[in-house]
């Protein structure tokens, strides 16, 4: 039976906190979240730094031509573990892609644009590892801020063969009026990290974004995809009423989805457009 609207919504309120903790509320997610046989390659090195790892999830009787899904976790840049977000890699993975998700270098060590240029090194160490596989970049906050970068300027794109970007509530054009998170950006965000520029190389993006979110403005995927459709990039862009920052990855969660708290079919727009 379906609950009632204001008790979903109650209770997605509370979900959405689930990829926040060190340790009980992402590892009880993971824990509850189904593992379809998909098996997991942890600490994966892509680079030389600490920060320079990856864990590859690989579903069972992965076809040759499935695509290589690179997950880049947000936080702010100042916290993100690969290993909190099981609850989300096992059911992407389950739609029949190979799945990476990346570690990569934090605040204060990590300042732009160490970030990004970790992000396409991880890449351009996939794309030599899965010669053969196309590229999909995806990325919720400041990660999709990483994966977008990295998937569609052309200074930071680390490989031709990057196919589609995924953002979840990312920040892409930042404005004047928007601080720098402590020493960042080493400066204001508009002035060093510019509009991400979109041409006829730009590959098609899928722009999802909770109507609700307080922390990143939903209007920073709205005004990427108006930008993408004047510059002709194939876009689609959808804003979840009612959804909050975190809510548009727990919704991802199966826990979540078992009790219809989700709020919004994510895992179905990640599906159709990974077709």
């Amino acid at each position: 039976m379906k609950l009632p609207a204001p008790l979903r919504r109650a209770l997605l309120s509370g979900a959405a906190l689930l990829p926040l903790g060190a340790c009980s509320p992402t590892g009880l997610a993971g824990a509850l979240t189904r593992a379809r046989g998909t098996t997991r390659e942890q600490g994966i090195a892509y680079g030389p730094l600490p920060r320079h790892r990856l864990d590859l999830y690989a579903p069972p009787g992965l076809a040759e031509a499935a695509p290589l899904l690179v997950f880049v976790p947000g936080g702010g840049w100042r916290s993100a573990e690969r290993g909190d977000y099981r609850f989300l890699a096992y059911p992407l993975a389950g739609l029949g892609c190979l799945l990476a998700v990346i570690d990569y270098r934090l605040w204060p060590e990590g300042r732009f644009p160490g970030f990004v240029e970790d992000t396409a090194l991880a890449v351009r160490f996939l794309a030599a590892r899965e010669p053969r596989r196309r590229l999909i970049l995806m990325g919720h906050s400041a990660g999709a801020f990483n994966a977008g970068c990295v998937a569609l300027d052309p200074h930071w794109r680390a490989q031709d063969r990057v196919g589609g970007f995924i953002g979840l509530a990312g920040p892409y054009d930042f404005g004047a009026d928007e601080v720098d998170p402590p020493g960042v950006f080493a400066g204001t965000p508009r002035a060093v990290a510019a509009p991400l520029p979109l041409g006829p190389a730009t590959p098609a993006m899928l722009l999802l974004h909770g109507a609700a979110d307080t922390t990143v403005r939903p209007q920073h995927s709205a005004d990427l995809a108006a930008r993408a459709r004047e510059a002709g990039v194939p876009v689609r862009h959808v804003a979840y009423p009612g959804m909050s920052h975190l809510g548009i990855v727990a919704a991802l969660a199966d826990p979540i989805r078992a009790l219809g708290l989700e709020g919004g079919d994510v895992l179905g727009e990640v599906r159709a457009f990974l077709a």
